[in-house]
């Protein structure tokens, strides 16, 4: 008896033991049935009988098919899409001709919106089980979802036939209208596609998208058309939204590419090449497109440095080199033959300027383009004709640009009203738009050149000259002047009428030069004087 209890006492340990541990307890089959329902009921977790010594309790410890049924219910409840996955796929394991398996594993599939899969399990089922008519009216929707219309019309029919009630009934005919309807679009789609009616499969495609949830290969020729209608944002949209859900699919990468390519937005043009490369480094359109696009950008960053640093016809080569690669690239040509005016007007070749611009204009008119072309005519001293084309700007400008337009507008009128005066501009042989280091390069050569010291045997003429190139400078240089004098007001005290008139300065002509040109560094001493 004493040694009995000192057993039990043992086995109360092993329990507490275990119990903190959270260990399982393996029982073999010597172990006294005392001592395993006293461990089976103080640990309360099931005992395990080793397979060597009890193999013919083991199929009582499966679970079965009802019971794999009920966790899957209670998982999909959770949202734990996995596990009642997991659980379904037990549950057909052990009956795998029971059609609710399926079915059951269906209903997952579909709420994890991975519709191939679903389409396979209602599939099986309904081989199963014919007779259930929701369920071949599931399968109908699940193949109109896919873009699979045709079939959905077989299955629709089907259901119908083995319908129990007006609502199976009424379900399979709605639905049957609806796939047909769906089928009819498809055929319609490919074949406005085949034709390259790309504004007509557009829309037909649209309406193909509407009505299914997963059919890549209809939106992927959407976006195709799209392209071909330079619809590129609409490109960059359904591409988008095959990449979320094929994200290896490269003709996609490459035709993003492509699209944002045309918007000339290089950098991410570039990423998507390279994307669509890394799946397939030989793959030929993205490496093309790839090859292609550095080329471009290469050729473009060349000529903005050139510009920089003022080697202006090196500049325009190298635009035009960037250009001819693909003239129909527009988003590209358009603001680059803006750049090319700008370097036109800087080495004051105005007539080439005002060609340049009116090909941008003449190829679509903007706010921008006229803006270019109204700045190279007023640099060219057609000042009316630079009112009438700022005046065309300002009228097709939105309100937002407006101001700036009126502003634009204003300044033609005052270098027309000023040009019948006297035209600081002008003097210094420099534009309107002439930044500060080249009016003064401008009023350094000038000023050498008609010096009144160097220029004896014409001194009257130097000095009237002299006097006006330092006039100029003194206005054009300071900024508060040069602005009152862009606006045509009275740059100067007792002037009248923005410009013209008597001048009176503020500083000796020759004064003002020497000043000017220590500063400069030179060593040049002049002593004339105005009297």
């Amino acid at each position: 008896m004493l040694c009995q209890m000192m057993r039990h006492l043992a086995t109360f340990s092993v329990v507490y033991l275990l119990r903190l541990t959270n260990h399982a307890f393996f029982v073999t089959a010597r172990s006294s049935s005392t001592t395993t329902v006293l461990l089976a009921t103080c640990i309360g977790v099931s005992t395990f009988i080793r397979p060597s010594d009890a193999s013919d309790t083991t199929d009582e410890k499966v679970l079965s098919a009802g019971k794999l049924r009920s966790l899957g219910e209670v998982a999909l409840s959770e949202r734990k899409f996995p596990e009642a996955e997991s659980y379904y796929r037990q549950a057909i394991a052990v009956e795998p001709d029971n059609a609710i398996n399926y079915y059951k594993l269906y209903s997952v599939h579909k709420r994890m919106r991975s519709l191939s899969d679903a389409l396979d399990d209602i599939t099986k089922a309904v081989e199963l089980n014919g007779e259930k008519a929701d369920w071949r009216i599931q399968k109908a929707k699940i193949l109109v979802n896919l873009g699979r219309c045709e079939e959905a019309l077989v299955e629709y029919g089907l259901a119908h036939k083995s319908a129990k009630g007006e609502k199976q009934e009424k379900q399979a005919v709605d639905g049957a209208g609806e796939a047909g309807e769906c089928a009819k679009m498809i055929v319609m789609a490919n074949e406005a596609y085949q034709k390259e009616d790309w504004s007509s499969a557009i829309d037909h495609f649209n309406r193909v998208l509407g009505i299914t949830l997963d059919t890549p290969d209809m939106l992927f020729m959407k976006a195709q058309a799209e392209f071909h209608t330079a619809d590129y944002y609409g490109v960059i949209s359904d591409t988008g939204k095959m990449l979320k859900n094929y994200p290896k699919h490269i003709e996609s990468y490459q035709l993003r590419g492509e699209a944002y390519f045309r918007l000339n937005e290089m950098d991410m043009a570039i990423k998507h090449f390279r994307e669509g490369l890394k799946l397939d480094p030989e793959h030929k359109g993205c490496k093309e497109g790839h090859k292609l696009l550095k080329k471009i950008t290469k050729k473009d960053k060349r000529g903005d440095e050139a510009f920089e640093k003022g080697e202006y016809h090196n500049a325009i080569d190298r635009w035009w080199e960037a250009m001819n690669f693909d003239l129909t690239l527009l988003s590209f040509v358009r603001p680059t033959l803006l750049k090319v005016v700008k370097a036109h007007i800087a080495l004051k070749e105005y007539e080439k300027a005002i060609e340049e611009a009116q090909k941008h204009v003449d190829n679509e008119e903007s706010v921008e383009g006229l803006h270019a072309l109204g700045e190279a005519q007023l640099a060219a001293e057609k000042y009316q004709e630079a009112i009438n084309t700022y005046q065309k700007a300002f009228d097709i400008a939105p309100e937002d640009e407006k101001r700036k337009c009126k502003e634009k507008f204003n300044e033609a009128q005052t270098a027309l009203k000023q040009s019948k005066e006297k035209n600081y501009y002008k003097i210094l042989d420099v534009a309107r738009t002439a930044q500060q280091k080249e009016i003064k390069k401008s009023y350094r050569e000038l000023a050498l050149k008609w010096h009144p010291d160097k220029n004896t045997d014409n001194k009257e003429e130097a000095e009237k000259m002299f006097q006006d190139i330092s006039e100029a400078y003194e206005v054009l240089s300071d900024k508060e002047l040069r602005a009152k004098y862009d606006r045509g007001e009275d740059v100067f005290e007792n002037q009248g009428g923005g410009g013209g008139g008597q001048r009176h300065h503020h500083m000796d002509p020759n004064m003002f030069y020497q000043q000017h040109f220590r500063q400069g560094g030179g060593q040049q001493r002049h002593h004339f004087r105005y009297g």
